[in-house]
């Protein structure tokens, strides 16, 4: 599951990545409404946690844009707990409205809530392609029947990529996403775990794209 976090706020940004990740979600971050359009373009979410008050396009253009193309829930978040304000967010068809400051706890139960609510949690938790099978809650993955042995990071390397099947994924974003921003390992670690995985996959090694002087790719078909 990847939710989308959009605000002007670093601190506000990390704090709700914090709790995302631990909760088991896949996290892209954005800093203004223009910035999460085009993320919009480039991938799916599942979910979208918005800020309403920002530069350059704030959050109900942002989700009035957006809802042009897409249902993907949404959440917003606002220092001003105005009716108008939540009765403006509902007509655009944001599902919940979060007045700051808000307890992260609470906004995780609210974004399992709209999940399960509107089916979302049910979508994406297992996902087949041909003969293999990623369990995404159960944290496995078989090919033909025969579960394979992964280490710990080959599992959230295969589990992002297949996320999100079909991007271009630049070596910098699945090691920030994979290893996290404070990772100052060794950059081959990528390419000797994305070695280890694919002869892991077996047949379904060539699903990993190599895109020179970029990163991989991991193909839908």
């Amino acid at each position: 599951m990847t939710i989308l976090i959009v605000d002007d706020e670093a601190r506000i940004r990390e704090l709700i990545r914090k709790y995302a990740i631990f909760e088991g979600y896949t996290v892209v971050e954005a800093a203004n409404g223009m910035e999460a359009i085009d993320k919009c373009r480039e991938q799916h979410f599942d979910l979208i946690i918005m800020d309403v008050m920002m530069p350059e396009l704030d959050g109900f253009s942002a989700c009035r844009e957006i809802r042009k193309t897409s249902d993907v829930p949404m959440l917003m978040l606002s220092a001003r707990g105005e009716e108008y304000d939540r009765i403006h967010g509902f007509e655009l068809g944001v599902d919940d409205y979060v007045v700051k400051p808000f307890s992260p706890r609470e906004l995780m139960m609210r974004v399992a809530a709209i999940l399960k609510r509107t089916g979302t949690a049910e979508q994406g938790e297992c996902v087949q392609i041909a003969d293999m099978t990623v369990d995404f809650t159960a944290r496995r993955v078989t090919i033909g029947g025969e579960e394979l042995s992964l280490s710990p990071k080959e599992y959230d390397l295969l589990f992002y990529m297949v996320r999100n099947r079909g991007i271009a994924l630049t070596r910098e974003r699945l090691i920030s996403e994979v290893w996290g921003y404070d990772f100052f390992g060794d950059d081959r670690t990528l390419d000797t775990h994305i070695k280890l995985l694919r002869k892991s996959l077996g047949a379904y090694a060539d699903r990993i794209t190599t895109l020179r002087g970029v990163g991989y790719r991991f193909e839908k078909e």
